[in-house]
């Protein structure tokens, strides 16, 4: 083989690169082309977006606050005589309102957990 045959064969194999190169990214081009139509067409069927008036409004006395309370548990009610107790005679809430409504604090060498290496309850 002479050099100039080498030489245009290693050209003509560059030139089919940038060909296929330049075909596969028309396709990757028209494919995009095609998903935001094929997206635009689909987003055209939706329902419209709701309008200012269907939205939520604020209640007329300004935002609602949140509400904190100590609670106790209820105790379960003694039957006599052995019996047991049916749902029915359960009260429908598990707690009240406690009585005492200062939120417990917890005292610096008060307590400790178990293992490490507090003093516990001095």
């Amino acid at each position: 083989m002479s050099t100039t045959t080498v030489v245009l064969a290693a050209t003509s194999s560059e030139v089919l690169n940038v060909i296929a190169a330049f075909v596969g990214g028309l396709v990757i081009a028209g494919a995009l082309v095609w998903a935001v139509q094929f997206g635009m067409r689909v987003m055209d069927r939706e329902l419209p977006h709701p309008s200012p008036e269907d939205h939520p409004k604020m209640p007329e006395g300004g935002p609602v606050h949140e509400m904190r309370e100590m609670r106790e548990p209820d105790e379960v009610p003694q039957t006599e005589g052995g019996e047991r107790l049916m749902p029915y005679e359960l009260r429908h809430a598990g707690s009240r309102r406690g009585e005492d409504q200062k939120r417990k604090r917890w005292l610096p060498g008060s307590s400790g957990s178990f293992g490490s290496g507090g003093l516990g309850h001095t």
